[in-house]
């Protein structure tokens, strides 16, 4: 039993000699004389010959691949600084000088123009078609990049309609990246007040945190000093009732005080003199004293007596018991004699 061999992926040498064989015919039908293209380079202001074509200096030719883009493109190197300075600050941030700027623009000129010549029809174009350029290579990119200006004389209208988009376009990129640097001054701007007023915010915070400590401080002294104000007002308090009685004390002190300043103020033999006299009115004051006091008690005695006779007197009116005759009963008598004797006894 017979097996087909495995098919390889790699193309065979038919089916590249086929495809440069197109390559090569097409190269051939868009090729065109030395003579030709030194004379279109020539009419476009660049002084060029054969010899310059066919021992090309890498100078002139970059001049001339840069007259192409300005013309098809209207791209140069400084067209294309701006973009490719936003892109290396982007990619590389703070250390976007590290690729020098010449640098970055060429390549940015590169890209624009390999652009170019892959829409013309040269898809290999590569930087040493700009450093080392070689004959036959700058006949065939020449070639290409003059029938395509051919082309595009032919096309005017409609080139120059898509040519004012790309300067709308191009305006419009312009506008916003004068925006967008606008924006970014004005974030930076915005990021500065923002950290301004965090710091103003923090110093606010721990100036907020330092008077709340203070006010609850005060709040304890405004309560000790509410206890030592009551404590004040009790005290107050009784400092006024003894005031008050002292004041009462001091004004009797005065009183006794302005009693006793004549006696004060005399002399002593006056003194002796008075003080001699006051206890005579005073033994003679005693004296009239005991006397009243003898005849109250001896009018209290007779008093007594008077009360005694009115009683038998009251009695004997209630018995009618008559009174006994002088000298009969000599006891009846001592015994009235008796009675009517307190009166007598009283008034003796």
């Amino acid at each position: 039993m017979a097996y087909n061999p495995r098919m390889s992926i790699i193309p065979n040498h038919q089916t590249q000699n086929r495809a440069r064989k197109k390559e090569d015919e097409a190269d051939a039908f868009m090729r065109l004389p030395d003579k030709e293209i030194v004379g279109c380079i020539t009419d476009i202001g660049i002084p060029f010959s054969v010899a310059d074509l066919q021992k090309p200096n890498p100078l002139q030719v970059q001049m001339i691949f840069e007259w192409f883009a300005e013309l098809l493109l209207n791209a140069t190197r400084e067209t294309v600084e701006p973009a490719m300075r936003a892109a290396a600050e982007d990619v590389c941030g703070e250390y976007s000088d590290v690729v020098p700027p010449d640098t970055r623009n060429l390549m940015g000129f590169y890209v624009s123009l390999r652009r170019l010549l892959l829409e013309c029809g040269v898809a290999d174009f590569s930087f040493n078609d700009l450093y080392k350029p070689s004959y036959d290579r700058l006949v065939k990119i020449f070639s290409y990049l003059i029938n395509f200006v051919r082309f595009r004389e032919s096309q005017t209208t409609v080139i120059d309609e898509h040519f004012n988009k790309a300067e709308t376009t191009k305006a419009r990129i312009e506008s916003l990246y004068g925006e967008n640097h606008a924006m970014e001054a004005r974030l930076e701007e915005m990021k500065r007040t923002r950290r301004a007023r965090e710091a103003q915010m923090r110093e606010k915070t721990l100036r907020n945190e330092e008077l709340k400590k203070t006010l609850l401080e005060l709040r304890r002294n405004q309560e000790r000093v509410a206890a030592r104000l009551e404590e004040a007002r009790l005290r107050k308090t009784a400092l006024a009732a003894q005031l008050e009685d002292r004041t009462a004390a001091k004004l009797a002190t005065r009183q006794e005080s302005a009693k006793l300043r004549p006696y004060a103020s005399q002399s002593p033999t006056a003194l002796q003199a008075t003080l001699t006299e006051l206890s005579n009115t005073l033994a003679h004051e005693r004296a009239h004293m005991d006397g009243l006091d003898r005849r109250s008690r001896a009018l209290q005695t007779s008093a007594d007596s008077f009360a005694v006779v009115s009683t038998d007197v009251a009695s004997w009116r209630q018995g009618r018991t008559p009174w006994p005759k002088p000298g009969k009963d000599v006891g009846e008598g001592e015994r009235t004699g008796g009675r009517g004797g307190g009166p007598r006894a009283g008034r003796g």
